[in-house]
């Protein structure tokens, strides 16, 4: 006589949730002071498996995630000073072409490189209206206006390129791709400001506490079916 080995699976189910859930929830957390950066939620759903065709309504339910989603509520805007930081107050995205392509960030916090171009702290270079990397002259004062015209010695050289959709990818580092339709920006650029994230740091705390005490009532389940198991085996010798 042996355990039904499906109450390990739909255990080992529950227990690999627990695990992707542990991973969302500490990258919360490891972000809570990364500028622009959007808490990740990730939507549920439950499996329904039929573990026996011949019995009508025997059923297991497994639960699964249906994917990552970015919640884009607005964080709060900190002062910074720095000519070089922008915070975009209102819906939308700044692009910035990386190794992987056009992406999206609310990272506002760029710079200079040694050849004059715009560019994010990861040393992307960020891109205007156009598609186009934004080159500025480096002995020259610069400023945005709050509808994203970059100005030098009062003549406009730039428009900040913004984008929003009907829905964001969570790349990583900050980073999203758009999906669906593209939308209207509705936004301001305020200048010597940053995002700060949207993460509420106790909360995402007491989540992490109660994952980790889920993964471990999984664990210590399967590791207790499993000596049962042992055990009724060693019985059914005897």
């Amino acid at each position: 006589m042996s355990v039904d080995l499906q109450s390990i699976y739909m255990l080992a189910s529950g227990g690999k949730r627990a695990m992707e859930q542990l991973d969302v929830t500490s990258n919360n957390i490891a972000n809570v002071d990364t500028p622009g950066f959007k808490k990740i939620f990730e939507e549920e759903m439950y499996q329904n498996v039929s573990v026996n065709k011949g019995e009508a309504g025997k059923l297991l339910t497994f639960p699964r995630f249906r994917e990552t989603v970015p919640i884009l509520s607005q964080g709060s805007l900190q002062k910074t000073d720095s000519p070089f930081d922008f915070a975009i107050s209102g819906s939308g995205f700044f692009t910035v072409l990386t190794k992987a392509g056009i992406l999206l960030t609310r990272n506002g916090h760029f710079h200079l490189d040694r050849n004059g171009f715009l560019v994010d702290a990861n040393g992307n270079k960020v891109l205007d209206n156009t598609g186009k990397p934004i080159l500025l002259d480096g002995t020259m004062p610069f400023n945005v206006t709050e509808d994203g015209k970059v100005l030098q010695g009062g003549v406009q050289v730039a428009v900040l390129g913004l984008e929003d959709y009907d829905s964001v990818k969570p790349i990583g580092e900050g980073y999203y791709k758009g999906s669906g339709n593209r939308k209207k920006v509705n936004c301001r650029i305020l200048t010597g400001y940053l995002e700060s994230s949207n993460v509420d740091p106790i909360e995402e705390m007491v989540n992490l506490i109660e994952v980790q005490r889920r993964f471990d009532i999984y664990g210590n389940l399967i590791r207790g079916l499993d000596r049962l198991n042992i055990k009724s085996v060693e019985i059914g010798k005897v």
